[in-house]
């Protein structure tokens, strides 16, 4: 299958916020998105984890 499922984390504290599917064959590098980290409680940058 080529969608994986992943974690998002919080690169200041953190805190695995979100997971999403992404798909292996189109975007084969790291995901990172800015989303709102709940222990932050601000919009900080999030990184697919390992």
């Amino acid at each position: 299958m080529p969608r994986d499922f992943v974690k998002l984390v919080c690169t200041v504290c953190g805190e695995e916020n979100y997971h999403t599917n992404k798909n292996k064959k189109t975007t084969p590098e790291r995901l990172e998105f800015n989303k709102y980290c709940s222990r932050c409680q601000k919009q900080t940058s999030h990184k697919e984890k390992k």
